[in-house]
């Protein structure tokens, strides 16, 4: 009997605290685990009691870096609730400061957190010394996501300046106008990046993905659409709790998300871009193309390629709104107070953010349920993982930790608001 034991004190490069248990007996790989242990944050109880109207900058303190994902998943809940609809002006200038989100989110993965897994090396300052020029492209680029969230939100994290019904104010056009150049400059930056990364080596390792997340006829689905799947799945996001359910597992204490027949499923880059690929820009499938990716991709490890294609679609999308900017006058509509249901379901840069409120008479909360994208990949997460082990067992104990890690990264998973460590151990008899 030859037992292994590999245990990660510390795994950089993600959001949170997890732990990963891998049992192997010779050549079989008994038990793949990935636990989530973080304290549960109750922000469903949290709402109890509130006005609707409160829940967009409640549920953004879930995370500081999507704020815009819950903000906005909240405002089409409640609106749905209330019965009210935003102006088209206040609908695009939304899809702005979305468009910001993805830009600084997915740059700040990619290229910091994710790449350097290809690359060998332990972080983005190992990055800058050997390539600084990649660097600084990337960190332009993630400013300028920055900026645009701080020009139409009042600042970069948790944004102060969106409400139920629209904006508190509306920007400038002269402060719109002035992004533009910058958008179009770091468009060209984000598809220089993506041929960079295109270099990588990338592990081979196709799988066949059930694809959950918005659809759209009409655009690249960021705000709003319907909720769609690779297997012909196209439901309003009132339907979500018929086809997707959470239960609770003794390992984690993050729900884990299944179809309603019990199936493990992917939402994030990978699901967009093969659900809605023919809505993505002619240079963003010109840079897809030259990076070599056909329109759907079944490589987990190529998600880095298809984060940067979406940061490219983000700053042309935001570029082109900027270009057409009519300040919503009001910049926000009128709120009644009523009761009522509404669901709500946007694009987080990791993937479909759902949520869903019940409203008393007075406007307040009886009922919450958010379902952020994490607890939906989870089990997807353990899936690939248990294929991981299974086809590299001949790999030494730190190497298949690398892999183990790299695995996990390509889902950029937001365990929690902040960065702690996620213990790995591999038991082999």
């Amino acid at each position: 009997m030859n037992d292994r034991v590999i245990q990660v004190n510390e795994l950089a490069r993600v959001e949170g605290e997890g732990a990963l248990y891998v049992r192997i007996n010779g050549d079989d790989v008994e038990r793949v685990e990935f636990r989530i242990f973080e304290p549960p944050r109750f922000f469903e109880a949290l709402l109890q009691s509130r006005m609707g109207t409160e829940a967009p900058d409640i549920t953004s303190r879930i995370c500081g870096i999507c704020p815009i994902a819950y903000i906005m998943g909240a405002c089409h809940a409640v609106e749905k609730a209330l019965g009210i609809e935003v102006t088209p002006q206040i609908h695009a200038l939304r899809r702005m400061i979305y468009c910001g989100e993805w830009i600084q989110s997915n740059t700040l993965h990619a290229a910091m957190l994710h790449a350097p897994d290809f690359l060998g090396l332990p972080s983005a300052m190992d990055i800058a010394k050997t390539n600084p020029e990649l660097v600084r492209k990337a960190l332009r680029v993630k400013k300028m996501g920055n900026t645009l969230m701080e020009v139409i939100g009042g600042r970069a994290v948790h944004p102060i300046n969106t409400k139920v019904g629209g904006f508190y104010s509306a920007p400038d056009p002269d402060a719109i106008a002035a992004l533009i150049p910058e958008l179009e400059a770091c468009a060209l930056l984000a598809r220089e990046i993506t041929l960079d990364f295109a270099k990588f080596e990338f592990p081979d390792d196709d799988h066949d993905y059930l694809f959950v997340s918005l659809i759209h006829p009409d655009m690249y689905p960021i705000l709003e659409g319907n909720i769609g799947s690779s297997r012909g799945l196209d439901i309003p996001p009132e339907e979500y709790p018929q086809h997707f359910y959470e239960e609770h597992v003794e390992r984690s204490t993050a729900l884990q998300g299944r179809t309603a027949d019990g199936l493990p499923y992917l939402v994030g880059p990978l699901a967009r871009y093969a659900n809605n690929f023919e809505q993505l820009t002619d240079n963003c499938k010109a840079t897809a193309r030259d990076a070599g990716l056909g329109p759907v991709v079944r490589n987990p490890y190529q998600s880095i390629l298809v984060r940067m294609i979406e940061v490219q679609y983000a700053l042309e999308e935001a570029a082109r709104l900027a270009r057409i900017y009519e300040p919503p006058d009001p910049p926000s509509v009128a709120v009644p107070v009523c009761a009522g249901e509404g669901h709500g379901c946007t694009e987080a840069p990791r993937g479909i953010c759902y949520h869903s409120y019940q409203l008393d008479d007075d406007g307040r909360i009886t009922f919450a349920n958010i379902v952020p994208p994490t607890s939906q990949n989870q089990p997807q997460i353990e899936v690939d993982l248990q294929r991981t082990v299974e086809g590299n067992l001949a790999m030494t104990d730190d190497d298949l930790q690398w892999r183990c890690e790299q695995t996990i990264r390509n889902y950029d998973p937001c365990i929690s608001c902040s960065t702690h460590f996620l213990k790995l151990t591999v038991d082999r008899v």
